[in-house]
């Protein structure tokens, strides 16, 4: 345990989401994780333990609301229930992947805003404050009238591809919303960018319509922040194959990989798929052309920095 907090001052604890990131983390900033369980009564009802004391305490929470989402999120709503009348001084919420972001606003009439929701939800159970990282909508940080830092992705998965030593790239945004997210990765790689013109006619579906940007001859590193079904980077990376493309690789910090996505992949022209760990991959989602990167120590980074006051924002670039 680093000397800094043999105090107990700051106490970190995780759930069911990712527990492996979680130790990464906790190995980082150098405390162990707190102890408690998580256990289910006959019907299906969370109940939470809290098996050492936190009255007082700096308490940080890892929990990715990923699947399966509503359990996920069930058990972390519990959770900041149980520190809150166990009077923990402050209650941060470290998401790594915040689940239901992607609805974030009304595309039709009598939709939900289910983002918004979260984030009410989160606040009224007493959180003090929410980290997370590459929201799929950076907007929905105004959902919360608590502090939020909003950790970025694009940083690791460039510094990866730049040690590929790639000739003649091109970063592409599979979606006109992603541009901010490829130039900001096309400016630290030093190459143009290309965007791909599509239309959803349903959720999951895409269609590409065109090609923006010279791609003829030029390795093609497809960027968004969640792959969840890969169909959308299935039918980019063909797309840009039958444009001219040299060879595709994807980058994505969030690999949901829902349903078919695997198999997409697998049968795809993408060499190769670079994710994060904020969402915990299980085995048979770990296929030779997924590269996984740690972000244990970027928001292990950021917990230290808010415990000591510190600023984070050189975190954010």
């Amino acid at each position: 345990m680093s000397s800094t907090y043999q105090d107990g001052s700051l106490q970190l604890f995780t759930l069911n989401s990712n527990r492996p990131l979680a130790e990464e983390i906790a190995e980082h900033i150098g405390v162990p994780l707190g102890k408690c369980t998580v256990s289910h009564f006959s019907d299906g009802e969370t109940q939470i333990n809290i098996e050492e004391s936190v009255r007082g305490r700096d308490v940080f929470v890892i929990q990715s609301t990923s699947e399966p989402v509503n359990d996920n999120l069930m058990e972390l709503l519990i959770f900041v229930d149980a520190l809150k009348r166990a009077s923990a001084k402050t209650i941060n919420i470290v998401l790594p992947y915040y689940g239901y972001a992607r609805q974030d606003r009304k595309a039709r009439s009598r939709e939900p805003i289910t983002a918004k929701l979260v984030a009410n939800l989160l606040e009224t159970t007493g959180a003090s404050r929410v980290v997370t990282l590459d929201l799929h909508a950076p907007q929905i940080q105004g959902f919360f009238d608590i502090p939020i830092d909003h950790l970025q992705g694009v940083p690791l998965l460039t510094e990866y591809m730049a040690g590929k030593n790639l000739q003649d790239v091109v970063v592409v945004s599979p979606d006109h919303g992603g541009v901010i997210r490829a130039r900001r990765m096309a400016d630290r790689l030093k190459a143009p960018i290309g965007i791909i013109d599509k239309r959803r006619p349903r959720p999951n579906e895409a269609e590409v319509m065109n090609i923006i940007g010279d791609i003829k001859g030029r390795t093609a590193i497809l960027v968004d922040d969640i792959i969840d079904t890969a169909g959308t980077m299935q039918l980019a990376a063909e797309a840009l194959i039958e444009a001219g493309a040299k060879e595709v690789y994807a980058c994505a910090t969030h690999p949901v990989l829902s349903g078919p996505a695997i198999e997409r992949i697998e049968n795809s022209p993408i060499k190769e798929l670079v994710v994060t760990n904020s969402i915990q991959l299980p085995k048979e989602k770990q296929i030779d052309k997924i590269t996984q990167l740690s972000v244990a120590k970027l928001i292990g980074e950021a917990i230290t920095r808010i415990h000591e006051n510190q600023s984070i924002s050189i975190l954010f670039d």
